[in-house]
């Protein structure tokens, strides 16, 4: 048998001097015995998978609201590709790909019904009571709304996991305030890692679902560099293709030339900083895990594009504004009646306030859970 501390030599054997080994751990809130055959950082992805916000990612949006089709990407299937682009790019810099996974599947349990429409929705609400997240609600949720365990709420994972939810950072998340967490550092390297992966795999997949839907074209791709440039690689190897075999051989030419950069251009930042540890890596000023300069301006233009094309489309606006007027009118009917609130959820308001409290609700409903509340509600002939 294999067992924890064997695990944790290997890491020793194996792993950078810069990566987080799991005998270095700052453990957990609440201290409990380690397991005999897995390691810490391995317990803690085993312990998100089987979390109910985990599970409740397969019916929250990316991009499209979750009824528009079975073919578009959810939060789950999205979490599921970061966490592959993640761990390849981990272990080619021999960094702890077992941290860098657990980190990946836990980025987005904070993440509301339908998308950022539905955060900024909340964050709307929030605003003098607190504000919302998404990466403080993923922090919320694994220290406060998983209710599994005897002796503690939340998961209890451990200081490292907990830091890289809060301080996950792309262009759509900024590095998050809480003090017991160090703000005031760089994230680990894992937590770098798993930045980069969720940022090529939000561009890539949502270029892949936009063409999809029919939302943008590839002839609408033709003047954007990078995707052009693929192309021509991808004629050139293999001649005509049909148009699914083409789209898909593009997109992950793209992934790889993106994962296959990063990796290059931060072994060469490691190799000039000669990092003796861990710790050194998050006292310095700037993070280490990056693309090069060139790779990041041949991307702008594409990132420009989906913003522009992809979502500022007509009908992703529309669907953007309906979803943010469902949890407006779900959030304010229930804060005029709480009793509406399921059963258990009355018995917390004296704890929390009710403000919070219907945040934590909505914010953890799936876009379907959302839609049928929101019929159950307003719709006079639907059963309540």
């Amino acid at each position: 048998m294999l067992t924890r501390q064997e695990i944790e030599q290997y890491e020793d054997n194996y792993l950078a001097p810069y990566a987080s080994k799991s005998k270095n751990s700052r453990g957990r809130k609440v201290k409990e015995d380690e397991h005999p055959y897995r390691s810490c950082y391995q317990r803690d992805r085993d312990r998100v998978i089987h979390c109910a916000a985990f599970r409740r990612l397969e019916y929250k949006t990316q991009v499209f609201v979750n009824h528009e089709g079975d073919y578009y990407r959810t939060r789950l299937t999205h979490t599921l590709e970061v966490a592959q682009i993640a761990r390849t790019i981990a272990a080619a810099l021999r960094l702890n790909d077992d941290l860098v996974e657990a980190i990946a599947l836990a980025h987005d349990l904070g993440h509301t019904p339908f998308g950022h429409a539905g955060e900024e929705a909340l964050a709307e609400l929030m605003h003098d009571y607190g504000g919302f997240d998404h990466n403080l609600q993923g922090l919320r949720v694994v220290d406060t709304l998983e209710k599994r365990y005897p002796n503690f709420n939340g998961l209890n994972l451990t200081w490292e996991v907990r830091e890289g939810i809060a301080k996950h950072s792309t262009v759509f998340d900024k590095k998050q305030y809480v003090t017991e967490l160090e703000p005031d550092t760089q994230p680990t390297l894992e937590t770098q890692v798993v930045d980069l992966a969720d940022e090529i795999a939000y561009d890539n997949h949502d270029l892949d679902d936009g063409i999809t839907s029919r939302l943008i074209s590839e002839k609408d791709l033709e003047n954007v560099g990078l995707w052009a440039r693929m192309l021509r690689q991808i004629n050139k190897k293999y001649g005509e293709l049909d148009e699914a075999r083409r789209k898909y051989q593009v997109i992950k030419s793209l992934i790889d030339l993106q994962v296959t950069d990063i990796i290059a251009e931060s072994e060469r930042r490691l190799k000039v900083l000669s990092l003796s540890s861990a710790l050194d890596a998050k006292q310095l000023k700037s993070q280490v895990i990056s693309f090069s300069e060139s790779l990041e301006q041949e991307r702008a233009p594409l990132r420009k594009f989906l913003m522009e094309k992809l979502y500022r489309h007509h009908r992703v606006i529309r669907m953007s504004y309906k979803a943010k007027r469902f949890i407006q009118e779900l959030f304010n009917v229930y804060l005029a009646k709480p009793e509406q609130l399921p059963y258990l959820l009355e018995q917390d308001i004296q704890k929390d306030s009710l403000r919070r409290l219907i945040c934590d609700h909505i914010a953890g409903m799936t876009d379907r859970q959302a839609l049928d509340e929101y019929k159950k509600l307003f719709d006079p002939y639907e059963k309540v």
